[in-house]
């Protein structure tokens, strides 16, 4: 099969990047309610596609250790995370105002087992961070994480633990910067916003702008204070192609990493910017799957067969059961002058930082232990049966037994509503930046693992095999993208 020169198949070096893969298997039985267009069924969809191309053997599959109450305070507050530990559908509405306060309830219902599904996302991400951090591995890789909106003290957009904050946060420990891309269809505000103000963290978020959803995201917000400049809004209009993101994303991630120099790269791969409809956003929850598969072999370069497979859930994706799709037809509305516009508007900014920023630790924050593997944990280097989504630790469920097993239908083709507008609720870190001694870790371990999310942004009309994700990881291999992970 041609890849049309969108595989990544080593690093910059020619050596084959080692990548490591959280997956839990019982995440996809967590279920928002009927009718939500948010269905985590769509990650053990994605499982199923990787163990059944063989992927799986390709990576090093880890099961994430879930998130603590502390570790998720790390940067979400106490008050709010003690309310997302002890809310319940039995018991909501005896917290009403509550309810209001953190924003839960509407977008982001409460549904059984929420907890637990945020320290499994969080854990995962985090996890892979700390990976990273260790250097077992050169990319981490979690499909259950991306939940880019959700913000220190309220839940929002179907987002209530924002584990990308959470591994960037475990990445600044090792790493003087780190950058973070997020090419959701949606406005990454709440990462935005919780670094806002550093000069450590740059954030990188290319998404339709407008009357939609999360209503931020101007190319006018560039950061305040030490974050002046390090914070780039790339705001779009319906039906970009791939030329058009290309000729935008090439020169500024290019600029971006000759000037910043990051350490490590989060990306942020939401699906549903892509004609496939997809992501940390993303809910065709047939075609999120094949995209995702399709971008975890891009990652460490396999080009995998466009027939699928048969597996056990190969009738979702008929008639043509293949992994690809056509694209969609929807007029393009960027004017190429709008989209010099921005072009020339973000190299100007970026051209006002003249070196990367240093940095001086007063007090280096401890590192983050992996706990020690027992007789029943599956070992990071073993692979997984290709043939079974189910053979990790099946003794350790971390989800409760009342926890509602999805049934899902034939995908809605319904647009996604996500809610009311909201405003930016100002940043979370004060002018002097980041604090980079999050919660000091008081036990001997910490049990949680870290995803490198990826999650999408606008729509893209170009063909199927040659879709912007694609072509933005061929951007990232033309510049060493990988090089400084």
């Amino acid at each position: 099969m041609e890849t049309g020169g969108n595989s990544l198949p080593s690093g910059a070096d020619g050596v084959k990047r080692k990548v490591c893969y959280f997956y839990d298997p019982e995440v996809g039985n967590y279920y928002y309610g009927q009718g939500h267009p948010m269905k985590p069924h769509r990650i053990r969809m994605t499982h199923a596609l990787l163990a059944h191309y063989g992927l799986l053997q390709h990576m090093q599959v880890h099961k994430p250790f879930p998130a603590r109450d502390r570790d998720l305070c790390r940067f979400h507050a106490d008050d709010y995370v003690n309310f997302l530990r002890s809310v319940t559908p039995e018991t909501q509405q005896d917290q009403l105002r509550q309810l209001k306060r953190f924003n839960v309830g509407e977008d982001c219902p409460v549904f059984d087992g929420l907890y637990s599904f945020c320290q499994t996302y969080a854990g995962g991400s985090v996890g892979g961070a700390v990976k990273l951090n260790h250097g077992p591995c050169d990319i981490a890789i979690n499909w259950a994480g991306g939940l880019h909106h959700a913000k220190k003290c309220e839940a929002s957009g179907f987002c209530y633990v924002n584990d990308i904050v959470l591994a960037i946060l475990e990445l600044l420990k090792q790493h003087q910067r780190v950058l973070y891309v997020d090419i959701d269809i949606h406005h990454g505000d709440g990462v935005e916003e919780a670094f806002y103000t550093t000069d450590r963290v740059m954030t990188v978020s290319f998404h339709q702008f407008g009357d939609y959803f999360p209503g931020t995201g101007d190319i006018r917000d560039i950061g305040y204070s030490k974050g002046k400049y390090y914070s780039l809004n790339v705001p779009l209009d319906d039906g970009i192609d791939d030329e058009s993101y290309h000729y935008l994303f090439k020169p500024i991630i290019g600029k971006v990493m000759e000037v910043f120099k990051p350490g490590a790269v989060v990306l942020q791969c939401g699906a549903d910017s892509l004609s496939l409809e997809i992501g940390g956003g993303g809910y065709t929850i047939r075609n999120v799957a094949r995209c995702w598969c399709y971008e975890t072999g891009v990652a460490f370069g396999m080009e995998v067969d466009d027939k699928m497979p048969q597996h056990e859930y190969y009738e979702y994706f008929g008639p043509d059961y293949t992994l690809h799709v056509a694209p969609s037809n929807m007029e393009n509305k960027n004017s190429c002058r709008l989209l010099e516009e921005i072009r020339n508007r973000l190299l100007d900014n970026l051209s006002k930082l003249q070196h990367s920023p240093s940095v001086h630790f007063q007090e280096r924050p401890p590192d983050t232990e992996l706990p020690e593997a027992d007789e029943d944990q599956d070992d990071g280097d073993e692979r997984w049966d290709s043939d079974s989504d189910m053979d990790v630790d099946e003794d350790r469920k971390l989800i409760p037994s009342r926890v509602k097993r999805e049934v899902i239908g034939s995908d809605t083709k319904d647009p996604v509503q996500k809610g009311t507008l909201e405003q930016a609720r100002g940043s979370v870190t004060d002018e002097t930046g980041v604090d980079v001694s999050p919660m000091p870790i008081d036990e001997p371990t910490v049990k949680v693992e870290y995803e490198t999310k990826i999650n999408h942004p606008i729509r893209c009309t170009g063909r199927p095999k040659q879709n912007r994700l694609l072509r933005v990881l061929d951007v990232f291999r033309a510049i060493s993208f990988y090089q400084t992970l």
